[in-house]
């Protein structure tokens, strides 16, 4: 684990600036030490030597306070800098991060537990990185070197045994740090496995209350906790230990400075004056190594988190061509996609082509790629084989956003956010009018039980769109469909899951949706089957259109 980062400088623009003014204020606060001790040294000499009055002492009392309250401002402009430049930072990964798993797309987001956690909680913990750590490290670099500047012209050989004990505490730092970096990193998986665990858990409560399964889990999450629980206190205890061995080392050096002194003040070989600088100096030298040490071990959970949120953002982008998307026959030739570790392929050789206007459904058993189509034509997955042709131009040719904006999809399970009605169906097409809202609804079968609700399409809904029957979301997602107003529709299994009546009313709504549009639609269901121009198998090679 590095002290600094270099992918945080690229990836993060308010890092440098920040780095930058925390060098400036390190250097101004490590001048702020030495000329602190050396008015203290003035002072105390000139009481104990020269027997002067403290009245006599106010230019060095005022330029005391003056020092002081210029570190606590230095101080403090570190601290506005430090939270700053983190809320930054942390608000760009986060951005960065959001960008690369919506380019990505479902296929390549990873588990959804684990990337929650990475994106709030990992990244929240790189506060203590950005506020504590890196300015402390910033002045375990600035302050010894300015304080041995001033300390080698009075006193040789104190400035000697600082330099020679000195590179022992980041000597034990590395050291250390390699032995934790592997225990923060499992420390932070754990916590990502318990969030997604408990996702998936809270998501399917319903489920496992109906066939009494919720006590196991209940027991499984307690499990997850307890080795959450026990690694965090195998971390704290390596942090305790190491921060002990580092204040000995810390504390033994100054002792070594201070009896060397001693016993030269004693022979007449320093003045007081010399002798009180470099005293008071010694430890000074010493406390910023002492507190990045314990500094480190506050922040190694947001560089864990960091590293992770790094292997994503490094990872090989999806591949996306640099053509203008236009739309036309979409083709199949001789598709296929594999999937790593499983026996069967997740999408068979597969040929077949879509005219324009065409009402397409394919079909064909559970787990014979059906979805995995839609996920090819979405840029979601690359065919593992074959190429996929839109208006005679590989699709791979073509830019993915642009590609995207021809496109509406309704999965089979839509996502509602938590938000008004009227801005989950407005996903589809951002500046649409209420008006236009009012009609998509219309049109997906969505109006009548909308505008039942005491508060209309204003009505907030909870994430997922609790409260909702699942009828009511499918309806609403297919409003966002219309709305969107696409040349091709994508509709994985849009009737999966709802009873007869709900499906009837849906299934007109796909009737009024296909008017005009090129419709390809995984279905198992006979009734849905029935509304397509044509069938299309998967599993097979299917024939071309004619």
């Amino acid at each position: 684990m590095k002290p600094l980062d270099p992918r945080l400088l690229r990836h993060a623009g308010a890092s440098r600036g920040f780095l930058i003014l925390s060098v400036v204020l390190g250097v101004t606060l490590a001048g702020l030490v030495v000329a602190q001790a050396s008015l203290l040294a003035t002072g105390i000499t000139a009481v104990f030597l020269d027997g002067a009055q403290v009245s006599a002492l106010g230019p060095v009392l005022a330029g005391l306070a003056a020092v002081v309250v210029a570190r606590a401002a230095v101080a403090w402009a570190q601290e506005v800098a430090a939270v700053r430049a983190s809320a930054a930072v942390k608000s760009q990964l986060r951005r960065a991060l959001l960008a690369r798993l919506v380019a990505d797309g479902p296929a390549g987001s990873g588990r959804s537990g684990e990337l929650a956690t990475l994106a709030v909680r990992g990244l929240d913990a790189l506060d203590g990185y950005f506020a504590r750590y890196l300015p402390q490290l910033v002045l375990a670099l600035a302050v010894p070197a300015v304080v041995l500047t001033r300390i080698a012209p009075a006193d040789l050989l104190a400035a000697a045994t600082i330099v020679l004990t000195l590179p022992l505490i980041p000597l034990f730092m590395a050291l250390v740090g390699m032995h934790t970096e592997a225990t923060n990193r499992r420390q932070f998986r754990t916590l990502a496995r318990l969030s997604h665990h408990f996702l998936d858990v809270v998501a399917g409560l319903p489920t496992l209350r109906v066939f009494g399964r919720a006590r196991a889990q209940e027991a499984t999450i307690r499990e997850a906790g307890e080795q959450y629980r026990r690694l965090t206190v195998r971390t704290l205890r390596v942090a305790f230990l190491s921060a002990l061995v580092l204040e000995l080392l810390a504390t033994l050096s100054v002792a070594l400075v201070a009896v060397g002194i001693g016993l030269r003040l004693v022979s007449g070989e320093l003045t007081l004056h010399t002798a009180l600088v470099v005293l008071i100096l010694a430890p000074e030298a010493y406390l910023p190594l002492r507190q990045v040490g314990a500094q480190f071990h506050a922040s190694a959970e947001g560089l864990a988190a960091a590293n992770d949120v790094f292997a994503v953002l490094d990872a090989p982008p999806a591949p996306s061509g640099t053509a203008p998307a236009s739309f036309g026959a979409i083709r199949f030739d001789c598709v296929t996609v594999e999937r790593a570790g499983r026996d069967r392929p997740g999408l068979p050789p597969f040929s077949a082509t879509v005219l324009p206007g065409e009402f397409v459904a394919l079909t064909g058993p559970s787990g014979c790629g059906k979805s995995t189509v839609l996920d090819v034509l979405l840029g979601f997955t690359a065919p593992s084989d074959g190429a996929v042709t839109v208006d005679g131009r590989p699709l791979s040719e073509v830019d993915t956003a642009a590609w995207r904006r021809t496109v509406a999809w309704l999965p089979q399970r839509p996502t509602l956010f938590a938000g008004t009605i009227r801005d989950n169906i407005r996903l589809g097409d951002p500046h649409a009018a209420p008006r236009q809202v009012r009609t998509a609804a219309a049109s997906a079968g969505a109006l009548e039980f909308v505008s039942a609700l005491p508060n209309g399409f204003d009505t907030v809904l909870a994430d997922d769109g609790a409260g909702l029957s699942a009828g009511q979301r499918q309806r609403i997602a297919l409003a966002r469909v219309f709305l969107r107003d696409a040349p091709l529709v994508l509709l994985d299994e849009p009737t999966a899951n709802l009873d007869a009546e709900t499906a009837a009313v849906v299934r007109d709504g796909i009737r009024r949706l296909a008017v005009g549009r090129t419709v390809i639609m995984a279905a198992h269901r006979p009734d849905l089957i029935a509304l397509a121009d044509r069938e299309l198998r998967v599993g097979a090679v299917a024939e071309p259109a004619r």
